[in-house]
């Protein structure tokens, strides 16, 4: 006997999931898990903030990007939220829309315990098909950064970094970043 056609969820199906859950509709099913733990909140501001005065500002580095935290991408059928994004300024989404369809240029996975089956095997095919240029993880955990440049067939990984590393990593070469901070204790 046939098994029963998988019901599809639907965008109204994601926004009814309550807060305070991160829902997504990962690979035709919805996938709804608690808000990250302070680590991980503190890894992904801790780049975040790294990166937004030199490449968003232009002090201090080249300028020409505009990030966002948990940005909420439509891509195809799939509804993704990264931990953070990035898109070069001359083709950065709408800033007044609720979401966007448009693929980031990069975008960093903060994974944990929780996330790293997700992140890792369900939600990278998924980025490339859309063809999100570059993807960090950055992992508190493990104290590791890998850096992924998409390319036919897949991800290349382009870079990886430990523990207390000094990072110059595309698509963000032109600085220098450490490591030490994001992990929730003094470098």
């Amino acid at each position: 006997m046939a098994e029963p056609a998988r019901k599809i969820p639907s965008y109204a199906d994601l926004c009814a999931v309550p807060a305070p859950l991160v829902a997504e509709i990962v690979d035709g099913e919805l996938v709804a898990q608690p808000r990250p733990a302070l680590r991980h909140a503190h890894a992904a501001s801790s780049l975040g903030g790294d990166l937004f005065s030199p490449f968003q500002r232009g002090r201090g580095g080249p300028g020409g990007w505009v990030f966002l935290f948990e940005p909420e991408l439509h891509l195809g059928a799939d509804v993704l939220v990264p931990d953070l994004a990035g898109w070069r300024a001359d083709r950065a989404p709408d800033l007044a829309a609720p979401w966007t369809a448009l693929a980031p240029d990069w975008l960093c996975e903060v994974l944990s315990d929780s996330t790293r089956t997700l992140d890792r095997v369900r939600k990278l095919p998924l980025y490339a098909r859309a063809g999100v240029g570059h993807v960090w993880l950055l992992d508190p955990g493990a104290r590791s950064l890998e850096c992924y440049r998409r390319q036919e067939g897949g991800w290349l990984l382009v870079a990886a970094f430990g523990e207390n590393d000094r990072v110059r990593a595309e698509p963000f070469e032109a600085i220098e970043l450490e490591l030490a901070g994001l992990w929730g204790t003094p470098p």
